[in-house]
């Protein structure tokens, strides 16, 4: 007690200094973040240089070309015309100067197969002095690659622009889309512009800006309901600088080390804004309390007790987010690092700096306490009456009131199972120019996204021959019938195309010479958008698009395209390589979430053993968890009645609310066994601590609400769903701590 009253002496002593010193490091801290913050969501931020997913990748990217492709689709008067061609060859010419792309293609580039003279030669498939009806039927004749042209009402071009492999572009990520809307700009007045950089764009921009909109309407409208909650209007500055200072420190740390912030550390300003606010009211009330129930005690042993009485509460709420966030530093993948880090050290900075704001806030302070009364006070509410009706309510109902949370409970468990994991691209654009043109391509192309399909000989041989190539053929009949593959292109369709203009190359008595032969220039450089074989023709290439679809969908169309490889070639002689950004998002989709799921065990169990180690009570303890476990149990169940899947955002939730429902749990039940030196029955242990907890706890839930509720208002449906949820599992762990937890203890703890 004595040290800590010099420690408080010390602060009080140098608080002017202190106060210099902060406001200095805001000031500093807010250059940095206003000139360097900025965001990524670029595929290096997700996994380690060496992970074999994200090397297997590279790889593919480099013998292969890139998937990040950007798709215009042009609106012309006609798309076969001289004039289209001739803007089309100019486009390209200022497209293929710039250093990050690799090639561009579009129907100006395309070339078709002729054979004569026992080879192959390519002839330009547009050429403006065949005659129209000449050059339809052509187009005809090639139709999974005419399709990726042009629109079948010949009203549209179609123009691709291939990026280098991902780490040669990262750095200038950001450019990449300005840069390729001011060339198109100048030759196209209307055109719509998508593909995975552009939709990777338009998220990074969306989330920044709402972030930062967030961020402020979040602190307005705690401020606002703080005004009904604190007890005096002194407090309400402690409160916000509480918020603010420990937030500012962080950003500038982030930003001067070059972090650059993603769609999951996005999030650390309302965890920080969560935790801040929480503590210090709790904090605030106690200082309050004690005040109005001690009037013979000085200043300096007034704030001494405070700290002393909310330290401990505080301190576990504390380390059992802190664990939970610190397990995230354990997944391989760079992003979720960065967050626990990050998350962490804003956790400790917000912990102590709160308790430092506090006590200087205070030292300042000359309150009348039992005269003190909030900002605006509604005359109809008032929490000292609710308080003792609820104290009464459940000790009366408290078995009625066991039964139907029990109930509840069981049913969450059940709805757990019944929750979608899924996440849907779509929903992580808000509604913009992006996600219309995304809709305008996809409805004339059926796709924006690409996988490479290779099938290899396993014993090494090359691929060309009748029977390989009857599999292929049956192979891409398959993909052409999924519903969810459009236009599947490779050697299948020119032979399909050779073998109607000359039928002798491809019969049956044919030789692989003859075969090898003919198809060998099929793969030049100048139709290498679609890879057709390998270097060494040990392997065959299909390429397919399809739309932007959900992790679900996405599962579903790669065990289908494994299903018919095996059901079409035997796989003691062949096997299939899927490639494509595709692949790895659909297994980095699941790591996050079993990342989330790591996260939040840890921070339970951590959890689970602090309350043990100060409660001294395993049975205790278990009827302290229950509760905790039931906000989540009923997230579930909104979850699946409101058909909110569990995707990349929503997965944050569950660490999160833990970490919301334990601190309020705590501050409660630290009380509740704090004054266990006081003669009496549970029940008139927990009216009292809750008496004394109550006003904090509606405080803090009511502010959390309400900043969640202006997330929910976003354009982004996954950041509104997260909103939502959030602010209903904040409401339901408050009603659970009032009402479940009291009835629990008061019933079993004997």
């Amino acid at each position: 007690m004595k040290c800590l009253e010099a420690i408080i002496k010390k602060i009080i002593k140098y608080r002017i200094a202190i106060i210099v010193i902060l406001a200095i490091l805001m000031g500093v801290s807010g250059y940095q973040t206003l000139k360097k913050l900025r965001v990524d969501n670029s595929l290096s931020i997700w996994f380690l240089e060496d992970d074999p997913s994200y090397k297997a990748y590279i790889n593919f990217q480099e013998k292969f070309g890139s998937d990040e492709i950007f798709i215009a689709m042009l609106p012309v008067k006609n798309a076969i015309g001289a004039s289209e061609k001739t803007a089309l060859l100019k486009l390209h010419q200022a497209i293929d100067t710039l250093p990050f792309v690799k090639t561009s293609f579009s129907l100006a580039k395309a070339k078709y197969p002729i054979y004569a003279n026992s080879k192959i030669n390519f002839d330009n498939l547009y050429n403006t002095e065949r005659s129209e009806k000449g050059l339809k039927s052509l187009l005809s004749k090639l139709p999974n690659i005419s399709a990726q042209l042009i629109t079948k009402d010949y009203k549209n071009q179609f123009f691709y622009i291939q990026l280098n492999p991902t780490p040669t572009i990262e750095e200038k990520r950001q450019s990449l889309g300005s840069e390729i809307r001011t060339i198109i700009e100048k030759q196209y007045s209307n055109y719509y512009l998508t593909g995975p950089p552009v939709l990777n764009e338009a998220y990074s921009k969306g989330i920044y800006k709402e972030s930062m909109l967030f961020g402020g309407l979040t602190v307005l409208v705690i401020t606002l309901l703080l005004l009904f909650l604190l007890p005096n209007k002194r407090y309400l500055l402690v409160s916000l600088l509480s918020v603010a200072v420990p937030l500012a420190l962080l950003f500038g740390i982030i930003t001067s080390m070059g972090f650059a912030l993603n769609m999951i550390s996005m999030l650390i300003p309302t965890i920080l804004m969560v935790y801040s606010v929480s503590d210090a009211v709790h904090i605030i009330n106690i200082y309050h309390n004690e005040g109005a129930s001690s009037q013979d005690i000085n200043k300096i042993g007034l704030i001494t007790l405070a700290i002393r009485k909310s330290f401990t509460p505080c301190f576990y709420t504390t380390l059992t987010t802190f664990v939970g966030y610190f397990a995230l530093y354990l997944s391989p993948l760079p992003a979720f690092k960065n967050m626990g880090v990050f998350t962490c050290i804003g956790l400790v900075l917000s912990f102590f700096l709160v308790y430092a704001i506090t006590i200087i806030g205070f030292s300042f302070m000359t309150l009348n306490f039992e005269n003190s009364k909030p900002i605006i006070a509604l005359k109809s509410i008032n929490q000292n009456q609710f308080i003792i009706w609820l104290n009464r309510f459940t000790t009366v109902y408290k078995k009625p009131l066991i039964i139907g949370f029990t109930l509840i409970l069981f049913y969450g468990i059940y709805a757990i199972f019944q929750v979608k994991i899924d996440t849907n691209s779509r929903d992580l654009l808000a509604e913009g120019k992006a996600k219309q043109d995304l809709r305008f391509v996809e409805k004339e192309l059926n796709g924006s996204s690409r996988l490479q399909l290779n099938i290899l000989t396993n014993n090494g041989e090359k691929i060309l021959n009748t029977e390989a190539l009857k599999h292929l053929e049956n192979f891409q009949n398959k993909l052409e019938a999924n519903p969810l593959v459009n236009a599947p292109v490779s050697v299948v369709n020119i032979k399909n195309f050779l073998e109607k203009r000359t039928p002798v190359l491809f019969q049956t008595n044919a030789t692989q010479d003859k075969i090898e032969s003919t198809l060998y220039s099929v793969d030049n450089q100048d139709n290498s958008f679609f890879k057709l074989f390998s270097e060494d023709f040990t392997s065959a290439g299909i390429t397919i698009s399809f739309k932007e679809i959900k992790t679900s969908q996405l599962e579903q169309l790669l065990s289908e395209v494994q299903r018919d490889f095996e059901n079409t070639f035997p796989v003691d002689k062949y096997t299939l390589e899927i490639n494509g950004f595709a692949v790895v998002f659909a297994q980095l989709n699941n790591f996050i979430l079993q990342t989330q799921f790591k996260s939040f065990f840890a921070a339970f169990f951590v959890a689970f053993l602090c309350l043990w180690f100060f409660i001294k009570s395993l049975r205790t303890t278990l009827l302290i968890l229950i509760p905790n476990l039931l906000p989540l149990t009923i997230l579930a169940i909104f979850m699946s009645l409101l058909d909110i899947p569990l995707d990349v955002t929503t997965a944050m939730i569950t660490p999160i609310m833990l970490g919301i429902a334990m601190d309020d749990t705590i501050h409660l039940v630290y009380k509740y066994r704090r004054s266990e030196n006081i003669k009496g029955t549970p029940v008139t242990r927990m009216d009292n601590a809750m008496s004394y907890t109550g006003k904090a706890l509606f405080s803090t839930t009511i502010a959390l609400v309400g900043g969640f509720l202006i997330i929910s208002s976003s354009a982004v449906p996954s950041v509104r769903d997260f909103g939502l949820l959030c602010a209903i599992t904040v409401a339901i762990a408050l009603i659970t701590d009032i009402f479940y937890l009291p009835a629990l203890l008061k019933t079993f703890d004997k």
